[in-house]
């Protein structure tokens, strides 16, 4: 009976665009956790792009010259601002244009009532071995995020634009 249940919720969950899994899987707020998700449970270069930013593009610091972001469906599937709880937004930030020298790994994580004043938003900065530099809700992240509150924080995705 238990397995009809919860066939009926998964049925359910894909037309209305969630699932009990996918949602016992998110992690919380936490950098250990958010690591693991993002490079072993549901890696992050495996997710799509937002279509008007694609491949490596020019960066400007304190992320690097270059970079290359990952959206997990939840982002990906957001046709305005703000995005769906659960989004997250991963960013590889590079010395040079060949993707050869990865600097850090900068991360945005949607979670409901983590942090309103700043739309929510648990950020991370990782260095490419999964060190945690910076996490939770740095100053320096949401003051400079924050020209974009109208866009959700989204420095790299227009929305409104065709993003296909």
């Amino acid at each position: 009976m238990k397995r009809r249940w919860r066939a009926i919720f998964v049925v359910f969950g894909v037309l209305f665009g969630f699932t009990l899994v996918h949602a016992r899987m998110m992690p919380k707020p936490n950098p250990d956790k958010l690591w693991r998700f993002i490079t072993k449970d549901a890696p992050y270069e495996k997710w799509g792009q937002w279509g008007d930013h694609t491949g490596i593009q020019p960066g400007a610091a304190p992320h690097g010259k270059y970079h290359k972001v990952f959206v997990n469906k939840r982002g990906i599937y957001s046709p305005e601002a703000p995005v769906q709880y659960g989004t997250i937004v991963v960013k590889m930030n590079y010395a040079d244009a060949g993707a050869r020298n990865l600097n850090a790994v900068t991360v945005m994580y949607k979670v409901k009532d983590y942090n309103p004043e700043a739309g929510d938003w648990f950020w991370v900065k990782y260095m490419p071995d999964g060190m945690v530099e910076t996490y939770g809700r740095p100053q320096g992240c949401i003051d400079c995020h924050a020209g974009h509150a109208e866009n959700d924080y989204i420095m790299v995705h227009a929305f409104g634009d065709d993003d296909e």
